[in-house]
């Protein structure tokens, strides 16, 4: 068990996996920073997936800047406006799924607005490496 982990930590994808983990956990703070207080105040209950562009908007501006500068800085040499679009296009369906994730779970099954953050935030992060990894800073 040991030789395995010694063995996924020279992999090059491991740094990039933690760089990405922690630049996701500021991104999910920084998204439920905007989400919580817009579910709180402007769109409580049912009206929660309203707060979701919102946040991802801003979760997604500072995730760019840190996946691009940090998490991905040593892979592929494509920048410019064509990685920004891929990145868009990822955080677009990244979007799409998490305020799916927020809708089913507050609307339809009338759960609290926190409910569905984890796993929309889970899912979300795991779709987001492997697409970010293999398509966007490729």
């Amino acid at each position: 068990m040991i030789r395995h982990l010694q063995a996924a930590r020279a992999h090059p994808a491991f740094g990039q996996l933690v760089r990405y983990g922690i630049g996701g956990l500021a991104s999910s703070l920084v998204y439920s920073a905007v989400y919580l207080p817009l579910t709180a105040t402007i769109f409580p209950g049912t009206r929660a997936v309203y707060a979701v562009p919102l946040a991802f908007l801003v979760a997604v501006s500072f995730g760019f800047v840190v996946h691009s500068r940090w998490s991905f800085k040593d892979q592929g040499s494509a920048r410019g406006p064509a990685q920004q679009m891929k990145f868009v296009l990822v955080q677009g369906f990244g979007l799409a799924l998490n305020a799916a994730i927020t809708w089913s779970a507050t609307k339809l099954l009338g759960l609290h607005p926190w409910v569905p953050l984890v796993p929309a935030i889970l899912l979300v992060a795991v779709l987001g490496f492997l697409l970010n990894r293999y398509w966007v800073f490729d």
